[in-house]
């Protein structure tokens, strides 16, 4: 059996994970995977924002550490790409950041439902308890459906970040997913916990399903830049 490829992957960069883009890749041709993806928290305008992301002085640093992955493992497809807050007002940022380099994508993400409040930050577990928790998930399906019909992203994460800590309140699924599907891009997706399985096309009209090798299912094919040949779920 061939394994899904993984385009969730952060670095150290993040202070979240451990392991090179080099050491990943080491690992993927071990296991037999074909192609992985690299999308570490991109840096926001002003350091300091908060503390599970690089600097922005970093960013650099990253692509050179995704780029020797590459070049160390010919064999496998290692895709240069970022996971990207999605806040309102921080478009042009966005923009900027994808003129830096050349991406192969931009996964589009929601942690804040306001401009102070990471809601899945464990050092913030409090601000839940002032928050009706129906209106926390209702904000957060509202940011992530604005990401999704933004046009700045290739995909969407983690569609149920707000269950981490086991608040409830969540609105209606079929609802909110009615309008991330009316948006045409697939989520990337865990599994109780497990790393990313597989990539869910959501599109209401396509007829490219998921594909497990990596190829059709790619959602980084979607939008894929001319210049390039080749190409862990925060919670």
């Amino acid at each position: 059996m061939v394994l899904p490829c993984d385009y969730h992957m952060h670095t150290p960069l993040c202070l979240h994970a451990t392991g090179e883009p080099s050491d990943y890749a080491a690992y993927a041709v071990k296991i037999g995977l074909n192609a992985i993806g690299f999308s570490d928290h991109s840096p926001m305008a002003k350091d300091g924002f908060d503390d599970w992301r690089m600097r922005l002085d970093q960013l650099d640093e990253y692509v050179g550490s995704v780029i020797k992955a590459r070049k160390d493992h010919p064999s496998l497809i290692v895709k240069l790409g970022l996971e990207v807050d999605y806040i309102p007002g921080h478009e042009d940022w966005i923009k900027h950041l994808r003129s830096l380099h050349p991406w192969d994508y931009f996964i589009g993400s929601v942690h804040y439902v306001s401009d102070v409040w990471d809601l899945d930050n464990p050092k913030k577990l409090s601000e839940w308890k002032t928050r009706d928790a129906y209106d926390v998930w209702k904000i957060y399906f509202e940011r992530l459906t604005k990401a999704a019909g933004s046009g700045l992203f290739e995909t969407i994460a983690h569609a149920d970040l707000p269950k981490k800590f086991n608040f409830v309140g969540c609105p209606s699924l079929s609802d909110q997913m009615r309008m991330l599907r009316a948006k045409s891009l697939p989520i990337l997706t865990r599994r109780s916990g497990l790393p990313v399985v597989a990539v869910m096309q959501i599109s209401a009209h396509s007829t490219k399903g998921p594909d497990p090798h990596c190829r059709s299912g790619d959602p980084t094919n979607q939008k894929l830049p001319a210049h390039h040949d080749i190409q862990p779920f925060r919670q």
